[in-house]
């Protein structure tokens, strides 16, 4: 078959789609670079690892992975409903955060229908609607690197049929205070479905302005759905389980109608459950994860005085575990000395942010290596 006849036979809002930007994994940097210590700083990872108690739930697993998984994740769906507050046939979950906001746009998008969310973009935010035939408005940040709520508000009185709200942002880590996210849900129409993306929810809840969402959505009248992970703050990346609390059990109802029966297979079920179970190592590991944030902000913003190494380097505001940079270059050149010194990060390539770099907060050994390289990888010449 010729790459000509499949392009034809896909759908058209399907062949103009990009692909997701995963990033390069640690055997592809060790292939390309010829490193072996790797600094793994671009997916937003939690460095210090889950819980013992989800090494203690997945040790005896071998001799179960012949049965399919529970369909409606029992166990855990219980656990979340009695610590949240929230009803249990109000929550959803999906392999990863991920694969709610697909589900999401399969199941209430058609060609044609407005969506709204932030600029720059978490990838499938823009992706997924895309692939519904949706068109999608990106809102642009204010110049303080923060999001634009008259810009918001403006968007929200078009009536979209999906509203993507990531707060705090990714990749830029701002966040949405208390009387910024009262305006938006007061400018938001009954007729939007608004998704609020909280991935970062556990770190954000250190800036003591962070909304609290589901409260303030209770009383909504329109639709909404609250969208976390176990991926970042619960160290449960390579497992993939996220869940949505939503505001009636006919929305989920909607979502379990496209949604894959096993999609949150048996490991990732177990695992998430003995990590909830363990909210004192989580809790641990994000305040760590949050003071370590701050020393490195602060770090390079000496660094970024004038007369410094990195002068004129601007630093996003930032309650998630990572910080985004204008290196005030192409940042390409930058990340591929990163690389050759065996550190990983997100080097943004949406038009107008190939200046700006992710950093994901590790270690502090790693965030001084990732503060050493890019010194070096700054006083490199820029090419003409």
């Amino acid at each position: 078959m010729t790459d000509s006849l499949i392009a034809t036979l896909a759908r058209p809002e399907a062949r103009p789609l990009p692909a997701y930007n995963a990033g390069l994994s640690n055997e592809a940097v060790r292939a390309r670079y010829g490193v072996t210590d790797i600094a793994r700083l671009a997916s937003n990872e939690n460095p210090f690892g889950v819980s013992p108690a989800v090494r203690q739930a997945l040790a005896g697993l071998a001799g179960e992975v012949g049965n399919y998984p529970d369909a409606h994740c029992t166990s855990l769906r219980q656990a979340i409903a009695e610590r949240s507050g929230m009803a249990a046939d109000r929550l959803v979950f999906g392999n990863g955060s991920e694969d709610l906001i697909k589900i999401l746009c399969e199941v209430f998008l058609s060609p044609g229908d407005l969506v709204v969310t932030q600029r720059p973009v978490f990838g499938l935010h823009e992706i997924y609607p895309k692939m519904m035939g949706a068109q999608v408005q990106l809102l642009e940040l204010n110049a303080e690197l923060g999001f634009d709520i008259d810009a918001w508000c403006a968007a929200m009185a078009k009536a979209p049929k999906i509203a993507f709200l990531p707060n705090p942002s990714n990749p830029v880590g701002c966040m949405m205070d208390v009387a910024q996210f009262a305006r938006v849900l007061e400018a938001t129409p009954d007729s939007t479905i608004l998704v609020v993306d909280e991935a970062y929810y556990e770190y954000a809840l250190h800036d003591e302005d962070y909304p609290d969402v589901l409260a303030m959505l209770a009383a909504r009248q329109g639709p909404w759905i609250v969208l976390r992970t176990f991926s970042k703050a619960w160290g449960l990346a390579g497992l993939r389980v996220g869940y949505g609390m939503a505001d009636s059990a006919a929305f989920v109802h909607l979502l379990d109608k496209v949604r894959s029966p096993f999609n949150v297979n048996l490991a990732a079920q177990r695992a998430a459950l003995a990590a909830w179970s363990d909210p004192t190592h989580m809790r641990a590991g994000v305040a760590t994860t949050v003071a370590l944030r701050e020393a490195l902000r602060h770090e390079l913003q000496a660094l970024a005085a004038p007369g410094g190494p990195l002068q004129g380097l601007r630093i996003a505001p930032s309650v998630a575990n990572f910080l985004f940079l204008d290196i005030g270059r192409p940042n390409g050149p930058v990340t591929e000395a990163l690389l050759r010194r065996g550190v990983i990060i997100k080097p943004w390539k949406e038009p107008d942010f190939e200046h700006f770099l992710r950093v994901s907060i590790g270690t502090e050994q790693d965030n001084a290596r990732f503060v050493q390289a890019l010194l070096v990888a700054m006083a490199e010449p820029v090419a003409a």
